[in-house]
């Protein structure tokens, strides 16, 4: 028997600290995550805040359009600024 353990695993505190510096500065971002099944996606979005409901922690973000978007931390993999520079990387990552 198999079974989707989808708990929340919560990230390094330094990596977390650094998420929450960007929203802050209203850093822009492109982001690469995971959605629920696993599948990457990216995100061109600006990073306002880091919140924790449902015991577990959520980047949020506004895209271009104002659209506001949330990605659970622990499926977070990455943020490059604009030009590509790579500005974080999750050391955990979700498989």
């Amino acid at each position: 028997m198999t079974t989707n353990d989808d708990r929340y695993r919560p990230i390094d505190c330094d990596q977390h600290s650094i998420l929450e510096l960007f929203a802050m500065r209203r850093k822009a971002v492109v982001g690469h995550a995971q959605d629920e099944a696993g599948v990457p996606f990216r995100l061109e979005a600006t990073v306002y805040d880091v919140v924790t409901r449902d015991a577990a922690e959520y980047l949020l973000m506004r895209d271009a359009a104002g659209k506001t978007h949330q990605v659970r931390l622990d499926r977070l993999l990455s943020l490059h600024a604009p030009d590509g520079d790579l500005l974080w990387r999750q050391e955990n990552v979700v498989s």
